[in-house]
């Protein structure tokens, strides 16, 4: 009676085994140095169509750091399409990054001039601003993101990683060259 159950139940578990459908690795998540996080983010990214790998899919992450003089946190938005098939993927994407950051600004004597009790009169100050490749008028804010890149996912799922060109841009201008590195696992 005990073996025969045992047999019931390895067949019954290998049916389900041979009767479910393959299942593509849709998602991921991934640490990614440079790219749309900005310095560095934790991602996760799905696929919209979870039957097709060279889909739509979207991504969202976080990032962040602080040190005693400064702070800084990012959040990468974007929709992406996959091209190719597994496990080599052509990613091209598109979203903006919310990022917030806080740091000590200094001001210093630009120009002026010494008066008749030889004191020092300035005359314009230069205070710092804050620049991440691209000045920034403030924060909160928002820099716009594109993404055109290599994927590597295996096909049954496991570790994935990714290099991209990551251009950035926003009211104060657009750097092309920036790029990413991505390590992460597939599932």
């Amino acid at each position: 009676m005990k073996s025969l159950f045992t047999f019931l139940l390895v067949s019954l578990m290998a049916f389900q085994a041979f009767s479910q459908e393959e299942k593509l690795p849709s998602q991921s998540l991934f640490l990614e140095l440079g790219g749309a996080g900005l310095p560095y983010s934790f991602n996760y990214d799905f696929r919209f169509d979870k039957t097709k790998m060279d889909s739509w899919g979207m991504r969202i992450g976080l990032g962040g750091y602080s040190t005693r003089n400064e702070s800084f946190f990012s959040m990468p938005i974007m929709v992406n399409k996959l091209y190719g098939q597994g496990p080599h993927y052509f990613e091209m994407g598109m979203g903006f990054t919310f990022f917030a950051f806080n740091e000590d600004r200094y001001s210093y004597c630009q120009n002026g001039y010494y008066d008749q009790n030889n004191n020092f009169v300035c005359t314009s100050y230069y205070t710092s601003s804050y620049s991440y490749i691209l000045d920034v008028d403030g924060s909160p804010s928002v820099m716009g993101t594109l993404n055109f890149g290599y994927r590597k996912v295996p096909v049954d799922g496991g570790v994935t990683w990714r290099l991209n060109l990551a251009p950035i841009f926003n009211n104060n201008g657009f750097w092309p060259l920036y790029i990413g590195a991505g390590l992460g696992y597939a599932f």
